[in-house]
């Protein structure tokens, strides 16, 4: 074998390595324009653990897993952050800035009692908050009775208010952020309230204050 013949085998090795890498890569693209694999599932283009990876699953406009940015968590503070709530997707997002540093699912105020979009700003915070207007009644013997506001209390009996832990108040006539129920669903649920998961509520609390804005979009 000559020197010539040599270089064409070496260079016929490098181009077929090339082209089955380039194979590998390829993306069928589906009808809609998303990549798809073989079997016709869809793929996530992005890379795992990155934002843009979590939004693009399937799942994702009901899923009920939290997203957070851990290089951004440390220099987020009380200063430099707000709240931003997406009433049609019924997900709440932890900013600094314009980037995101939790995404977390939440439950709004059902059709009777909605959440009134706009923009606020947290007025009280306090961990240990009770309902003042929802919750259990009992009557003189200490039996749950029907009724789920304190004017449904019969003599003698007593209302005790729902749990509303980590409460940011948005409005004085009680509208908030708290940890509470959310449907699997991903439904609206509330009473016209904010309510987020109790693994994150806590943190969303300590990186706000009173005077942080929220942005409640419809």
């Amino acid at each position: 074998m000559n020197y010539s013949s040599s270089l064409l085998s070496v260079l016929a090795s490098v181009l077929a390595l090339i082209l089955a890498s380039c194979a590998n890569k390829s993306v069928t693209l589906g009808s809609d324009g998303k990549p798809i694999d073989t079997k016709g599932k869809p793929v996530n283009p992005f890379e795992p653990g990155t934002y843009d990876h979590f939004k693009a699953e399937p799942d994702y406009p009901k899923t009920m897993k939290i997203w957070k940015n851990d290089q951004l968590m440390s220099s987020t503070n009380a200063d430099n952050s707000r709240i931003v709530i997406s009433l049609p997707m019924q997900r709440g997002f932890l900013m600094k800035g314009d980037e995101v540093v939790i995404d977390y699912p939440v439950s709004s105020g059902v059709p009777s009692r909605p959440t009134p979009p706009g923009n606020y700003k947290i007025l009280e915070k306090i961990v240990d908050k009770a309902s003042n207007s929802y919750g259990r009644v009992f009557d003189a013997e200490g039996n749950q009775v029907g009724g789920e506001t304190p004017k449904d209390v019969p003599e003698g009996g007593k209302f005790v208010g729902a749990p509303m832990p980590y409460w940011m108040r948005m409005t004085w006539d009680g509208v908030g952020h708290h940890i509470g129920p959310i449907p699997r669903s991903r439904r609206a649920a509330s009473h016209a309230c904010i309510r987020g998961p109790r693994a994150v509520m806590p943190i969303i609390y300590g990186k706000v204050k009173v005077g942080t804005q929220v942005s409640v979009e419809e």
